[in-house]
């Protein structure tokens, strides 16, 4: 198969890291709208008309599928994407729902849900959940950490007192929904912060397993083509995508 993996910037290659782990691809073609990121503090019709060109751009390929791996555009602006487009569109938000049901049984667990300013406006994991009987949410825009990541602090005082200033008032979590793509990469920190026993919700390994329970992949693929695309500055995406992927 040929996905297309679209991300408001870099946050997505997270995504993409889990997908090269599990080899369900022939070919990776990212698009990274780095030119108009950040999508988290933009208003829903900005969000869904950058979506919908992002659908647009992939047109220019023959892909089989579309995983939508910005959060904020998949609260938003999945519906319309699907329309737009020939071809399947998952998104994380779905995915990462049905990864925290298959993983907590018990539907009074404490989740806390982080992620951008819009995505947790748009109460698109606090609705989902609560259809499937989960009582105990709480949610929390955490928008420091996208700057952090992409300054590559993955430790230390800065993160350490962010960390402080976003916690220090919430309930400990048996479960953390990790919606926002950046976040994987500092998931440890978080983690510690409340207990190295929290359940953590990975985007990518979320929509991974929303993936093999939707599709059925008959080859692994231990060397997939990767193709990045940005809207700006694509040599600037291609080195963190050589970073984070290990390439």
């Amino acid at each position: 198969m040929k996905i297309g993996v679209f991300d408001s910037g870099i946050g997505g290659l997270t995504v993409v890291k889990s997908m090269l782990e599990h080899s369900l691809f022939e070919e990776i073609i990212y698009f990274g709208d780095t030119a108009r990121v950040p999508y988290g503090v933009k208003d829903k019709n900005t969000i869904t008309r950058y979506a919908i060109e992002a659908v647009e751009f992939f047109k220019n390929f023959e892909i089989d599928l579309i995983v939508v791996a910005c959060n904020t555009v998949s609260a938003y602006a999945l519906d319309e994407m699907r329309e737009s487009s020939a071809c399947p569109v998952i998104g994380v938000v779905e995915a990462g729902v049905l990864a925290t049901a298959n993983a907590l049984k018990n539907k009074d667990s404490n989740i806390l849900i982080l992620g951008t300013k819009a995505t947790i406006n748009s109460k698109a994991y606090e609705n989902a959940l609560k259809t499937r009987g989960y009582k105990n949410l709480e949610a929390k825009a955490t928008g420091l950490f996208v700057p952090i990541v992409e300054e590559e602090i993955y430790c230390g005082k800065v993160l350490d007192a962010t960390l402080e200033h976003y916690f220090k008032e919430v309930q400990k979590p048996d479960a953390i929904i990790l919606g926002c793509t950046h976040f994987p990469l500092i998931s440890e920190p978080i983690k510690n912060y409340f207990s190295k026993k929290i359940l953590i919700i990975h985007s990518g390994d979320a929509i991974v397993e929303y993936l093999e329970n939707e599709f059925e992949f008959t080859h692994k693929y231990d060397k997939p083509t990767l193709k990045f695309f940005a809207s700006e500055n694509p040599d600037a995406l291609k080195a963190v995508a050589a970073k984070w992927l290990s390439l």
